[in-house]
């Protein structure tokens, strides 16, 4: 019976909004409603994309990371123990494989941790709140219907006395249920809207400081293998691949480059 009851309702505010359309039936407009529903809905759409964004992030860096990896791997192939740059290469190799695990590992928990789980718990928010949004709509179309109603009995009156009694009184019962959820609304939304400050912030700085971290690592890292590269790579490396390149011109084999 409550399935038939709630159908009916259903079926009763589609055709009130269909009548607000058309302008048969009035639309209670609400302008401080509607500012606050608006700073929530832009809210919740830059928080949405933050969250994706911010799980991008570290699915990029798992990403660089590994491709890093295979570089390394696929480097290691070129360089050995028995020439100049072996030392480099295998020790390249190493750091990389570092980075890689710490990226899977210490990177990965503290930025889900300091990140990406604060911004989830905010986000949670955001579909209870939209759910009370929509209790809120469909208390306010059956007040539009019982105000019609009313105007309607008042402009052509029943041969029932009744009628145009309990059509009012069905009409305020809907209007104090609309009012008070109205109410609740509009002192909560604001509340929902400043708790970006409290979540927002320390996201901020924890995500500065989770990229920085990683930074500086996979920087002093990196530059532990600079000073086995000979100095004459830093310095003449242009004429060594220019002489390299000239000796391949001399072989008639390779044609001109």
């Amino acid at each position: 019976m409550s399935f038939l009851n709630g159908f009916k309702k259903g079926l009763n505010r589609a055709g009130t909004t269909i009548m607000q359309r058309t302008g048969v039936v009035d639309r209670t407009v609400d302008g401080e409603f509607e500012e606050e529903l608006e700073r929530f809905k832009t809210l919740e759409k830059k928080s949405d994309k933050l969250t994706k964004e911010a799980k991008g992030y570290l699915d990029a860096v798992r990403a660089m990371t590994a491709a890093q990896l295979r570089i390394s791997q696929t480097i290691g192939h070129f360089y050995d123990d028995t020439i100049i740059m072996g030392e480099g290469g295998q020790e390249y190799r190493k750091i990389i494989e570092r980075l890689d695990e710490d990226a899977k590992t210490e990177f990965d928990k503290a930025y889900r941790a300091t990140v990406l789980e604060p911004l989830a718990r905010f986000c949670s928010y955001f579909p209870e709140v939209s759910e009370a949004v929509k209790r809120r709509q469909k208390k306010l179309l059956d007040y539009d219907s019982h105000r019609a109603k009313v105007r309607k009995l008042v402009d052509k009156p029943s041969e029932d006395p009744s009628r145009l009694p309990r059509a009012e009184q069905e009409a305020n019962m809907a209007r104090e249920m609309y009012e008070n959820l109205n109410a609740i609304l509009i002192s909560d939304l604001p509340k929902v809207v400043e708790l970006r400050v409290p979540y927002l912030d320390p996201t901020f700085e924890a995500l500065v400081k989770a990229q920085l971290k990683f930074c500086q690592q996979s920087y002093e890292e990196l530059e532990s293998v600079r000073h086995m590269f000979p100095p004459e790579e830093q310095q003449g490396g242009d004429r060594r691949v220019e002489d390299v390149l000239q000796q391949m011109r001399e072989l008639t084999i390779c044609g001109n480059f």
